[in-house]
């Protein structure tokens, strides 16, 4: 209680209270009690629901990482393939590469077969198509060897797609073989399989210079054969687009 002393005349110390009537004192405040912390319950939902995020959190993570890799191993071209050779493994390389719902469409990596073969030319680097692998009665070409100009051949390289043009002689020159009928579309963009360095290749004596061999429709090759015999001249122009040999 607050008070106030002075002193008098007699030097006596007077005592006055100076408490307002009715004003509460600092001992007549009340006091807060300390509340103490509860450790959290296993029944507070806020548990339950952060131990789902965490769980929701983890599972999206790992499908992401799955699905971050979906490749597959399937089969490229090592090397250009040829309609009518062999699949050899030395040919083929693997590659994973994300084909989605396509991956049927391409042959799947894994053991070649030996009685596999090439039904359509495939680029080196081109993904091998399953449809491109056949059995051996699958094959509808044969190989032919004609001679061309040895200038037209040095361009050429396997796996080039060429238009074989063969211009029949003239039956009306008296027999000399110096006039044609003018070239003829033989076959249309059939794939080089073979260079030839020399040798007795078809017709390389009487109408090339070079030999160079083409993998020929099985139902064409009677009558191309029929007329190199009778003296016709054979050129071979590149398709478009066709892999060349680059003298530097």
């Amino acid at each position: 209680m607050p008070v106030q002393t002075r002193l008098t005349a007699a030097g006596e110390r007077e005592r006055h209270d100076t408490t307002i009537r009715g004003e509460p004192t600092v001992t007549d405040l009340p006091v807060p009690t300390a509340r103490r912390l509860q450790p959290p319950r296993w029944r507070d939902p806020r548990l339950f629901l952060g131990l789902l995020l965490v769980l929701l959190s983890v599972t999206l993570g790992a499908l992401v990482v799955a699905h971050a890799d979906d490749r597959v191993p399937v089969y490229a071209a090592r090397v250009a393939l040829v309609p009518g050779q062999p699949v050899s493994p030395d040919d083929l390389r693997r590659v994973d590469v994300q084909l989605g719902g396509q991956q049927d469409h391409y042959l799947a990596a894994g053991v070649v077969a030996s009685d596999r073969f090439v039904l359509r030319p495939v680029e080196a680097g081109e993904l091998v198509p399953s449809t491109a692998v056949g059995g051996r009665d699958d094959v509808g070409v044969q190989p032919l060897t004609l001679g061309v100009d040895a200038g037209s051949a040095a361009a050429l390289r396997v796996g080039a797609r060429v238009d074989v043009y063969v211009n029949p002689v003239d039956p009306q020159d008296g027999g000399s073989r110096d006039r044609f009928r003018g070239p003829e579309l033989a076959l249309h963009g059939v794939s080089v399989s073979s260079l030839p360095r020399g040798g007795d290749g078809f017709g390389s004596g009487t109408v090339g210079d070079r030999p160079v061999q083409v993998m020929a429709p099985t139902n064409l090759v009677k009558g191309i054969i029929g007329q190199v015999d009778e003296g016709a001249r054979v050129t071979m122009v590149p398709v478009p687009g066709a892999a060349l040999r680059v003298e530097r």
